[in-house]
């Protein structure tokens, strides 16, 4: 058996959470995904930041559009649930992003005309690998997820289609919206 490789030089890119979600119609095809986050410290530096796709075009909204047009490039074209979506190049946009969260209640976010709400948490539990695949090569990710039964998102007031997609069990629910929390990302 091949040994694994060592990861423990590996140094802190950031810390923060990144809660996400993907909204589902009624025969299972994603109509919205959207990337909250939270960044208390990276080597791009601290903020907030959401990453929107829906309708085939992708907005990328922060008051720190150089720290999320990376979180967008380095993280999120990486993420799987994004794979198959028409990812095209985003629409960056400079606005406050306001998020309040927490593992009780559930998630607000709010970035220029983009309103998010996510609530009914399920679960919390700690995930962590020495081998998530980003397009920058193998990193080693720990995080509190804390998958939630319902989310919404709104732009401009008008309600976006689609819902949560929960499975998995009671002992280990799932779904397809999450917040987080104490998220390290290592390379």
């Amino acid at each position: 058996m091949p040994k694994a490789p060592d990861s423990s030089n590996r140094r802190i890119i950031l810390a923060g959470a990144n809660p996400g979600l993907r909204l589902f119609d009624e025969h299972g095809k994603v109509t919205a995904f959207a990337s909250i986050w939270m960044v208390d410290w990276s080597i791009c530096g601290s903020g907030t930041a959401v990453v929107l796709w829906f309708d085939g075009v992708v907005r990328v909204v922060s008051e720190d559009v150089d720290l999320a047009s990376w979180l967008e490039r380095y993280f999120v074209r990486s993420f799987l649930e994004v794979q198959g979506l028409p990812w095209h190049e985003p629409a960056v946009e400079r606005d406050l992003v306001q998020v309040s969260m927490n593992l009780a209640e559930g998630l607000s976010a709010k970035a220029a005309d983009i309103q998010i709400e996510m609530g009914g948490v399920l679960d919390r539990r700690l995930f962590a690998t020495d081998n998530f695949q980003l397009a920058e090569g193998t990193h080693s990710l720990s995080v509190v997820i804390a998958p939630v039964r319902s989310a919404t998102v709104s732009i401009g007031g008008a309600s976006v289609p689609g819902f949560v997609q929960v499975d998995g069990s009671a002992d280990r629910p799932g779904s397809s919206a999450f917040l987080t929390t104490a998220e390290v990302w290592r390379r």
